[in-house]
């Protein structure tokens, strides 16, 4: 016998602590998302991404020291993968003139970059070779950049449209605020840490929508359902109740998609590790506010049985007499 299935806890009467957590941890992300802002990656500021492979294990740090002093400047150098391949990130170029000038100095800069910092490094070791290497100019990054943020609001309002249809207003705006929730907080930890946000952390968010409303809706469904058993118990009983029936089966769930998501952390390599991280941190939150805040919020809003079980027309038994 599963024993979270026989668990009973007044989640309810615990609601006005979590609204204190929620609303600390909200207003911490919010300030230090005006404050410090997102560590956008390459595919949002645009820039230059240059892989080089070394057939012996280097140092970050000696490459990072060898090509500052030959007068790049604000560059990151991390391993890619292995201790063997060292990743260098570059801002975008500026150089001065006309459009035109401008676009082919760019061209121009891009193309001879590589070559450049290949020079440099193969001071350090014959073997460099350069193994991946992509440039992305500024103007497609803005327009990332609005598209990604465009994404996430047509997601929240598709949201808002299918469970207002599905279930009843109140619990839509329970289920948005849920998300809503959910989106600050994991963007807010990847500004507090300025850990890397690019389009596979945007890609993570919008699967932290889906996997927050997949549990809100387990646990809806089993309001609604207990709201139309329980004719006598309270609201608060009835989302107590709810809760605890479904525990088990969000518990579960949240914990096997833990255990996948934390071998691809450590051991998926630099290219998922902030798809990784954005979903550990959005799954845990999600599970959170799947229990406390999306219940809390249709609570506070007033749900009631009368609110699920339509009204039945006094005589609509006798229409079909003629």
């Amino acid at each position: 016998m599963n024993i979270l299935q026989n668990i009973k806890y007044d989640f309810m009467g615990k609601r006005n602590l979590a609204l204190i957590l929620s609303s600390i941890l909200i207003l911490i992300s919010f300030g230090s998302l005006f404050t410090r802002g997102l560590n956008f990656g390459l595919d949002f500021t645009g820039g230059t991404v240059v892989v080089v492979h070394f057939d012996q294990p280097m140092n970050a740090t000696d490459v990072r020291e060898k090509l500052e002093g030959s007068g790049f400047e604000n560059i990151v150098v991390k391993n890619f993968g292995g201790s063997k391949d060292i990743e260098i990130t570059l801002p975008p170029q500026q150089p001065k003139g006309t459009a035109d000038e401008i676009v082919t100095a760019t061209e121009s800069d891009e193309a001879k970059l590589s070559n450049e910092i290949l020079e440099q490094l193969r001071q350090l070791d014959s073997s460099a070779h350069i193994s991946k290497a992509d440039f992305v100019g500024s103007q497609v990054g803005d327009e990332l950049v609005e598209q990604g943020s465009l994404a996430l609001l047509y997601a929240i309002i598709g949201i808002l449209i299918y469970v207002t249809i599905r279930f009843e207003w109140r619990f839509s705006l329970g289920a948005i605020a849920a998300l809503v929730h959910d989106v600050v907080i994991t963007a807010g930890v990847f500004s507090l840490f300025q850990v890397e946000f690019d389009l596979t952390v945007l890609a993570a968010l919008l699967a932290v929508i889906g996997y927050s409303l997949n549990d809100t809706i387990v646990v809806f469904d089993r309001i609604r359902e207990n709201f139309r058993k329980g004719r006598k118990a309270s609201t608060e009983d009835v989302i107590n109740n709810s809760i605890s029936q479904t525990l088990s089966r969000t518990v579960i769930t949240s914990f096997t998609t833990l255990l996948v998501l934390l071998a691809l952390f450590y051991f998926g390599g630099a290219l998922i590790h902030g798809f990784a991280f954005a979903l550990l941190v959005g799954i845990i939150v999600g599970t959170y506010s799947s229990i406390f805040v999306a219940s809390t919020t249709t609570l506070a809003l007033g749900i009631s049985r009368e609110d699920l079980i339509p009204v039945e027309k006094e005589g609509a038994n006798l229409d079909h007499i003629p």
